[in-house]
């Protein structure tokens, strides 16, 4: 073996938020970083995400993740040189009257860490989103910074950087397992590398999972039982059949729905009723919403923009989240030496993806969190194991766990 098959650190997936994880680590000053994807950059679900910038999260952590999410993307033009698809459209959520005491601690606590959110009233809500149904909302909150960017733009922007910091980017590498000290036996003998589909082998000080809906495959080659589910997510976008003006994302916990305005003026109708989990296999699963989905989906719109003069769907499309039983991301070390893991981001990945680069950075060169506000425990692989889930401290009745 070559000293070039050789590598500080082997990242195992280009997508979004390996991508980020390779500018990271260069940004640091790595040069011996080389991040390896088994088809094309952000082809997986990085192009399906909705690409929505918020800090609106009940964990703390996370938030916090999420404002300097929107901060940077505020940056990323002289950041990265691109500006992301990035639009300052701002974001609400609205919520019902059992869900008043929830939004008010959780707004509270956002606010406690620099978030710049505050509440609006109705009559402001309906003149960001002119049409909108407010009347069944009993509170409103408005972040002012936040909008929509482009989670594939987004990759590729850290790509180009990464490799202008001296990182290495191989396509159409798929990786099959991981090679290990000794003879390769035994489940405490460190990861000191890779294998890959064509037979060859690189080795790695650090190897670093960040295969999202397909981290449980490679953690079982190395017996690694890591809770990461597809969870199938249907989307529908609707021409509402007059010219859309810029409006926020509205995050709707009464109808349970979220809404995007698109640029080319259609409206994004995503799900924000998670009870009942679809779960799929990331490889194979339909990439159309079913019908009961789209008949539902269109009467709570029908409900919340009630005067839509000609409503038409114009397509639809499903992705999957990576979810882990308390929807948040695993970050940190894996039990086995030499192997890290970022995976299971749960459909927060996006907005947090600058976050993500700067924390695993700072874990894997300096062993901890550079920032007290989100401590390397919240994100620790044991959590489950020990039963101390991560999760939202005033958690929105009927929302689920992505809030």
């Amino acid at each position: 073996m070559s000293s070039s098959d050789n590598y500080d650190w082997v990242i195992i997936g280009g997508g979004l938020e390996g991508l980020a994880i390779a500018w990271g680590l260069t940004s640091r000053g790595e040069k011996s970083v080389l991040v390896l994807e088994r088809d094309q950059l952000c082809g997986g679900m990085t192009g399906k995400s909705s690409g929505v910038v918020r800090a609106h999260y009940g964990t703390p952590s996370v938030a916090k993740m999420g404002w300097k999410g929107t901060r940077f993307f505020h940056r990323a033009p002289e950041i990265l040189g691109d500006d992301c698809g990035f639009r300052n459209c701002g974001y609400m959520v609205a919520v019902g009257e059992e869900n008043v005491t929830n939004l008010e601690a959780t707004i509270a606590m956002q606010q406690d860490l620099g978030v710049d959110v505050d509440y609006i009233s109705g009559d402001k809500a309906r003149e960001l989103w002119p049409g909108l149904r407010v009347d069944d909302f009993a509170k409103i909150a408005y972040e002012p910074l936040a909008g929509r960017g482009d989670a594939p733009m987004l990759g590729m922007a850290f790509s180009v950087v990464a490799r202008q910091q001296g990182a290495k980017i191989r396509t159409g590498a798929e990786v099959t397992g991981f090679t290990r000290d000794g003879n390769g036996t035994g489940d405490q003998a460190a990861v000191t590398g890779v294998t890959l589909a064509d037979g060859s082998s690189i080795g790695a000080g650090h190897v670093i999972l960040a295969t999202g809906a397909w981290a449980a495959q490679l953690g079982a080659t190395v017996d690694l039982d890591i809770p990461v589910r597809a969870q199938r997510a249907q989307l529908m976008l609707v021409n509402p059949g007059e010219p859309m003006p810029h409006v926020p994302v509205l995050s709707d916990l009464v109808s349970l729905q979220y809404l995007c305005g698109e640029p080319n003026g259609d409206i994004l109708c995503g799900n924000s009723d998670h009870a009942e989990p679809h779960w799929a296999d990331p490889d194979s699963y339909p990439n159309k919403a079913d019908d009961d989905f789209i008949e539902w989906t269109i009467g709570k719109l029908m409900q919340r923009l009630p005067d839509m003069p000609n409503p038409a769907l114009t397509s639809t499309y499903a992705g999957c989240y990576d979810t882990t039983p308390d929807y948040n991301p695993i970050m940190g070390p894996s039990g086995i030496d030499g192997l890290f893991l970022a995976v299971g981001f749960s459909g927060h990945g996006f907005k947090i993806a600058p976050a993500v680069a700067e924390f695993v950075a700072d874990l894997l060169l300096d062993g901890d969190s550079s920032d007290p506000d989100i401590p390397a425990a919240d994100f620790r692989f044991s959590r489950f194991a020990d039963g101390d889930l991560t999760r939202s401290l005033h958690p929105y009745i009927g929302a689920g766990e992505m809030r």
